[in-house]
């Protein structure tokens, strides 16, 4: 899965849930803030499917258990 196609879903979930969304350029890795909860994904263009799932349940706190199905 292409990494702009993983950040528009949860750019696109997370302005629907009317949390704040924010992109952070970092040295090695691009910094994602959704509501308060943070995290970073790394730089490459592709990421494997079951890394996105991974990266998208880190926000299930702030957009709800399982909200990418």
């Amino acid at each position: 899965m292409k990494k702009a196609a993983v950040l528009r879903r949860l750019k696109t979930a997370a302005r629907q849930a009317g949390l704040e969304y924010r992109e952070v350029e970092l040295t090695n890795h691009t910094g994602v803030i959704v509501g308060g909860t943070r995290s970073t994904i790394g730089r490459h263009s592709e990421m494997p499917d079951q890394a996105a799932k991974k990266f998208w349940d880190q926000f299930a706190s702030e957009l709800g258990k399982g909200w990418w199905r």
